[in-house]
């Protein structure tokens, strides 16, 4: 596929397919049509015939080509399939805008320390699980490290002690860097609430201190799930993290939906297979 790619890159070759596509000609005859010299021609026609998208038939002193369809039918298959994937990734499209229009927004007033301050976010879901699973995904450090990280990053450390005191951390990385975070627990009910704060920074420095209070509490389709986030302490160079709170922390608690949505069914599918035996 690449070497019919290839191909068909060079203007000049592209034209003698389409000429081609309309009947098979002789060398002279597509020189003509082009304004290539002959010798031009034989070596654009050498390098289609190479990736196959031409066939030669030495007719006497003359030599005609014909075009394949093959190729280009596989071509355009695979040409189709790509289109089909970046439509089916509209969403995250959608999300780099988003994210890329509040980064432009914060920018613009990012002028001081504390620039962002006092700001506020709420995010609420209904998940299709039970409330103790939910929390096991917020406490146990294997079940958070599944979820509490938007793609394309990778949760390399991660911790909630739910207990007053306790530890709150997380550290993940992606292609362009590492970047950690840590703060305390300040208030933890089993099951139904967990207040921390984490400082959310690179490595050598913090980009602004988050507030979090988390509630959870029982829901006719399963759990209702209410974050609620404080900014202070922000520095200058925080617009990256501030812009992304949003759309970020949305990914992450889709990821967390499926996390435990598919928790339960593996939870469940184990419980009637050992019935099953017994």
């Amino acid at each position: 596929m690449e070497r019919i790619a290839a191909a068909l890159g060079d203007s000049a070759r592209w034209r003698l397919v389409e000429l081609l596509a309309e009947r098979p000609r002789s060398v002279g005859e597509l020189a003509e049509l082009t304004g290539l010299r002959q010798p031009q021609t034989t070596k654009h026609l050498q390098t289609l015939a190479r990736a196959g998208l031409v066939s030669v038939f030495p007719l006497g002193q003359r030599r005609v080509y014909a075009a394949e369809a093959a190729p280009l039918a596989a071509l355009g298959g695979r040409l189709r399939e790509l289109a089909g994937a970046i439509e089916a990734q509209g969403g995250d499209r959608d999300v780099l805008a988003r994210y890329r229009a509040a980064v432009e927004a914060d920018s613009a007033v990012a002028d001081r320390k504390g620039w962002a301050d006092g700001r506020g976010f709420t995010f609420e879901r209904v998940l299709a699980a039970p409330r103790d699973v939910v929390w096991r995904h917020w406490v146990d450090p294997d079940l958070l490290a599944s979820w509490w990280a938007p793609p394309p990053m990778t949760v390399t450390d991660c911790l909630l002690e739910p207990r007053p005191g306790g530890r709150a951390l997380l550290d993940y990385r992606d292609a362009e860097g590492r970047y950690h975070s840590e703060g305390r627990v300040h208030a933890a009910e089993d099951g139904k609430r967990l207040v921390f704060d984490l400082a959310v920074g690179a490595a050598d420095s913090v980009s602004f201190t988050g507030h979090y209070n988390l509630t959870l509490a029982d829901a006719e389709d399963g759990t209702r799930l209410r974050l609620g986030l404080r900014i202070t302490g922000t520095a200058v160079d925080a617009v990256p993290f501030v812009a992304g709170i949003e759309t970020g922390w949305g990914r992450v608690l889709d990821n967390l939906a499926d996390a435990v949505g598919s928790f339960r069914r593996t939870t469940t599918a184990h419980t009637e297979r050992r019935e099953a035996q017994s």
